[in-house]
């Protein structure tokens, strides 16, 4: 029995959500998203403010599926009315950040700044304010391409163990490690 699978899922008002030839489509005010669900395996039922998941069968591989396929479904719904925010913060001296156009141009301690093309179904903003440590923040409707893009901004400089320097989300711990002590 799958918890998350049986667990209907509530439409908010101003959403639709529609399944054809095993896609399943859903509209809101930040967008539309499409994913493909193998149809064989897990059936939809939509009324006008739940969908639920049945799937056909009991093997391992078709309940793996239909949790999972519920969980994309919700995101999708819960990212198309409210959308999916992530934070990122930099730390260190000289560290800088701005938006020029569809770019994001970050400046962490290399010789050369960085630069990320952003997809345009994300919106990314840089906040620079004087005392305080530059904050990315990027928002969409589509889970995985927000938390993608959020990833590879921190990858380019993850929090180093000594100083705590460098690109982290915003009020994550990065425990610290204590330095060399001299000889006595």
């Amino acid at each position: 029995m799958s918890r998350i699978g049986n667990s209907q899922i509530s439409i908010p008002e101003g959403v639709s959500v529609s399944y054809t030839d095993g896609f399943i489509s859903v509209k809101g005010k930040l967008g539309e998203l499409n994913q493909f669900i193998n149809s064989n395996q897990i059936e939809f039922k939509i009324t006008e403010n739940t969908v639920s998941l049945t799937r056909n069968s009991e093997s391992k591989d078709v309940k793996a599926k239909h949790g999972l396929y519920r969980s994309l479904v919700n995101n999708m719904v819960q990212g198309v009315s409210i959308g999916f925010k992530k934070e990122l913060e930099l730390r260190g001296v000289g560290y800088r950040a701005s938006m020029q156009g569809n770019n994001l141009d970050i400046s962490i301690g290399y010789s050369h700044n960085v630069v990320f093309s952003i997809p345009s179904e994300i919106k990314v903003t840089a906040e620079t304010e004087k005392g305080k440590a530059p904050i990315i923040t990027i928002f969409g409707c589509d889970k995985q391409l927000v938390g993608s893009i959020a990833a590879r901004i921190r990858a380019e400089r993850k929090p180093e163990p000594y100083k705590g320097k460098g690109i982290r989300y915003l009020g994550e711990y990065v425990r610290k490690k204590a330095g060399k002590t001299a000889a006595s």
